[in-house]
């Protein structure tokens, strides 16, 4: 047991990616978490303040009954690193359109596209640009082991 338990603090102790998600089910709403690495590794509860404690309480019996049953526990996925650039082929209009509409709204195509891109995932800005047009930030929530998407909800 005692090698279980140390097992047991190594896998909790790691920064596994945690999704949260809105459930609007009309007889049974409230929120969801999850967590990627883990699967099947779920918990739901009525308001967003109690999962924090109830996903680490679905993590450890995940991993308490894994480690009981010879079952590899997966670590956490690497983080990507990430460069800033892609290339991205579009029309010709599309190329114009967004090319004139930058220039209009007196940015450079990047901040342009950028903005565009970032409002398209959802978020309020892009740090550093200066054709973001909201300029309120996102709140985010303070559990470690909560994933970057999760944070901005």
């Amino acid at each position: 047991m005692d090698k279980i338990e140390k097992d047991l603090k190594y896998y909790l102790s790691l920064p596994y990616t945690i999704e949260i998600f809105r459930d609007n089910d009309e007889e049974n709403p409230g929120w969801v978490a999850k967590v990627v690495e883990l699967p099947g590794c779920i918990t739901q509860g009525d308001t967003f303040e109690e999962l924090g404690e109830m996903i680490e309480d679905a993590m450890r019996g995940w991993v308490e009954i894994a480690l009981a049953d010879g079952i590899s526990v997966p670590e956490p996925r690497a983080r990507a690193e990430f460069s800033g650039k892609f290339v991205v082929r579009l029309p010709k209009s599309l190329h114009r359109e967004l090319a004139e509409t930058a220039e209009r709204e007196n940015v450079s195509l990047n901040a342009y596209v950028s903005a565009a891109l970032a409002k398209a995932v959802g978020r309020s800005g892009v740090e550093g640009n200066p054709a973001a047009s909201e300029t309120s930030t996102p709140t985010l929530v303070n559990w470690p082991k909560l994933s970057d998407p999760a944070r901005r909800i």
